[in-house]
């Protein structure tokens, strides 16, 4: 009988991730995305939802890797001394810096880094978070970052049930993307680290459903899958047409809220 401490389920993990997506985003890609972004996080319900889950008392400092334009570290400076918001993207960085300067808040550190990336001089912080940032190559190795720079707590999300569009709206375009690697590696590594970690749900709205017309409905869904055609584009638009606004927003988007304490599991 195979035990589970014999399945590698870092090496799983990056054969279901090379299997079912193309090439990773350059840091490009998120740079011409930082000012939609910074748009969108004002009213953020997952934002909040996220922070109303995280235990502050006694907490300094934090450190948000893919941290973006501030979705999450900005709101935490008002309540912490320290905040470093670290990612790939430097046009992310500078929405994070003109966000914090427009809000007086002077204890926000940019920090540009990737995951892949020499962390020896990234700060140890009392609290680390990883909102929606862990689809990485390695993913072993990026939760043992994240372990060993926290004293106190680690928060993160990763994707649940694996599609960022609805499968059907996917099979409404003739193509559907086999599903990305479920949260739940996440939880079976962090097991084999000896950190028995705690899981929870954020549900919202898919990206669909905010958009403003089918030009802007049809970026997003070519975004998520890689791009459309002109046969796969005009699919989209007679279904477009007559389907409801529930129907084109397709499923809610579901967020595993996985957390431990760092200071009370074992080191990687």
């Amino acid at each position: 009988m195979m035990r589970s401490a014999s399945i590698d389920f870092a090496q799983l993990y990056r054969e279901h991730l090379a299997a079912s997506r193309g090439q990773p985003k350059p840091a490009q890609a998120w740079d011409a995305r930082a000012a939609e972004l910074a748009r969108r996080m004002t009213h953020s319900r997952y934002a909040q939802d996220f922070i109303g889950r995280m235990a502050l008392d006694g907490a300094r400092s934090l450190l948000d890797v893919g941290c973006g334009p501030g979705t999450l570290a900005l709101p935490l400076a008002r309540r912490l001394e320290r905040v470093v918001g670290m990612d790939y993207s430097q046009g992310m960085l500078d929405a994070l810096a003109q966000h914090a300067r427009a809000q007086g808040l002077a204890n926000v550190q940019p920090l540009l880094r990737a995951w892949e990336d020499d962390w020896s001089d990234v700060p140890v912080c009392d609290i680390v978070v990883a909102s929606r940032s862990t689809v990485v190559e390695d993913l072993a190795a990026a939760l043992a970052k994240l372990h060993e720079k926290a004293r106190r707590h680690v928060y993160l999300t990763h994707l649940a049930g694996g599609h960022f569009i609805d499968p059907a709206i996917q099979r409404v375009v003739g193509r559907e993307r086999p599903p990305m690697p479920d949260y739940i590696y996440v939880l079976n590594i962090l097991h084999g680290m000896g950190i028995h970690a705690a899981v929870d749900y954020i549900t919202v709205d898919s990206q669909l459903a905010s958009a403003a017309d089918f030009d802007d409905y049809a970026r997003r869904v070519a975004r998520s899958m890689g791009g459309l055609d002109d046969n796969e584009r005009e699919r989209l638009r007679a279904w477009y047409d007559g389907a409801s606004p529930r129907a084109r927003a397709g499923a809610p988007l579901r967020w595993a809220f996985i957390h431990w304490r760092a200071d009370e599991a074992g080191r990687p």
